[in-house]
């Protein structure tokens, strides 16, 4: 594992030559927020850098619902009874092990490691929606990769760790787009379209950091946003047209 520090964000990232799986501690002034739970090995990394930044590790929040961002949660809520978990109301569903698709949801398959009913014993204590915050956490609705995924903005620093929103990994993307270097965050999204509309909507918030599911963090990355949003949106009228 690899700790990255920027500001009050630090990525861990966990196999990061080959496949690379992140999570991130949030620093508080008094406690740690993790973000996302990485794989299931995970669990006593997790714990000795929250330990290393010497702050109790009190609240547990995730982007989504896939295995490599859930990995470890059982483990931690094993190791702190205490944190409280946070996941969408939506993906709350995905979290118990149901795929089925809400009414008005676009007719796509659910798609990517979702975890088997029961497989996740671990219950969350709060169900969020847009606009809710958790310490200096802003919850942003950015659904696409999954029907509840969620972005969370640092409201201090205006860092953004979005999950699967985007993946860095293989080149900057938006969910859905193919990198053929690192293609499986493409391919365990659910619906493209509303992965280009979340990320226009997450640009917008001109984020100073931007902080992925898979890839190193980047600095001032409101360029790179734009490209990426041009080549997906060039990228979905073109399938679109082929229909």
């Amino acid at each position: 594992m690899e700790m990255t520090q920027n500001g009050a964000i630090y990525q861990l990232a966990f196999m990061p030559k080959w496949f690379p799986v992140n999570c991130y501690l949030v620093e508080e002034e008094n406690e740690l927020t993790l973000v996302d739970a990485a794989m299931p090995f995970a669990v006593q990394a997790i714990l000795q850098a929250a330990e290393k930044i010497g702050k109790p590790l009190t609240r547990i929040v995730l982007t989504h619902a896939h295995g490599d961002h859930i990995g470890a949660l059982d483990g931690l809520k094993q190791a702190l009874p205490q944190a409280k978990v946070y996941i969408s109301q939506r993906d709350a569903k995905l979290l118990a092990g149901s795929k089925e698709l809400e009414p008005g949801e676009p007719n796509t398959p659910i798609k990517g490691g979702v975890p088997k009913p029961g497989a996740i014993r671990t219950k969350p204590d709060v169900l969020l929606q847009d606009g809710d915050r958790i310490g200096s956490l802003q919850a942003i609705a950015a659904p696409g990769h999954t029907p509840g995924m969620m972005a969370f903005l640092d409201v201090r620093s205006h860092a953004l760790i979005a999950g699967d929103a985007l993946q860095v990994r293989g080149g900057v993307a938006v969910s859905g787009v193919v990198r053929w270097r690192f293609p499986f965050p493409a391919l365990a999204t659910w619906n493209k379209q509303a992965s280009l509309e979340s990320v226009r909507k997450l640009r917008n918030l001109q984020p100073s950091l931007l902080a992925v599911g898979h890839g190193q963090m980047i600095e001032n990355p409101l360029a790179v946003l734009d490209q990426a949003l041009d080549e997906a949106s060039k990228k979905i009228k073109m399938e679109t047209a082929s229909i």
